[in-house]
């Protein structure tokens, strides 16, 4: 039988606001950028662990405030004056000065700026004793670990833009076995699609339960 490649029918990625999958993990950071532009100081940083959807979020804002998203190695100041901007993996490094100077002009009329990083704000490197200060202060919001239902969401997107529709029961049994994170959800669709091999075998629980345990000799199969 030939194999039927339904990797040619995946949707595109949409990284709007309405894609976001919530959820009580997330539910703090969305109130937090919902609040714009009433922010302290006209900042706000959102941090959170890789793939909790940091850059989804941050995006969408942008896109909502028509933002400036500026280079983290080189930033504009003069694009961000006047005008919200975004500035993302700040904790991997960005200028001092630069960085003082953009969390001062946030506060001007118009101003604002959305910061992205892993790690809050206390542990970024800063060498001028100023911008230490300013960082101590600014407000943050935390993008916790996917809760069950983020998970749940997030498998549900992925299957649909590859346009999978598997069974009810693969999600809780998902659920309880695979690694909990968003690329931990995307990287198990990626493989059930792979492992379906177009249409020739269904995405299903017994699919899943094959991968899973090829991972870990402990999976109970009568489970």
């Amino acid at each position: 039988m030939a194999r039927q490649l339904r990797l040619g029918l995946r949707r595109p990625a949409d990284f709007s606001r309405a894609e976001f999958v919530a959820g009580p993990s997330n539910a703090r950071a969305l109130a937090a950028l919902d609040a714009w532009p009433r922010w302290h100081g006209g900042c706000l940083v959102l941090i959170g662990p890789e793939g909790v959807g940091k850059t989804h979020l941050a995006c969408a804002w942008a896109e909502e405030v028509s933002a400036v998203v500026l280079d983290r190695e080189a930033p504009d100041l003069a694009a961000a004056d006047g005008r919200p901007a975004l500035l993302e993996d700040v904790d991997e490094g960005a200028p001092d000065e630069a960085l003082f100077h953009l969390i001062n002009i946030a506060a001007r009329p118009g101003g604002g700026l959305l910061l992205t990083a892993r790690a809050p704000p206390a542990r970024w490197s800063a060498g001028l004793p100023d911008l230490r200060s300013r960082l101590n202060a600014l407000p943050i919001a935390l993008i916790g670990e996917p809760d069950d239902s983020v998970l749940e969401g997030a498998l549900r997107k992925f299957f649909s833009e590859r346009s999978i529709r598997p069974s009810q029961d693969l999600y809780s049994y998902l659920l309880k076995r695979m690694e909990r994170s968003i690329p931990g959800a995307r990287e198990i669709v990626r493989r059930l699609d792979e492992a379906g091999d177009g249409d020739i075998r269904p995405v299903s629980r017994v699919l899943a339960r094959e991968i899973l345990e090829g991972d870990s000799q402990n999976l109970d199969p009568f489970d």
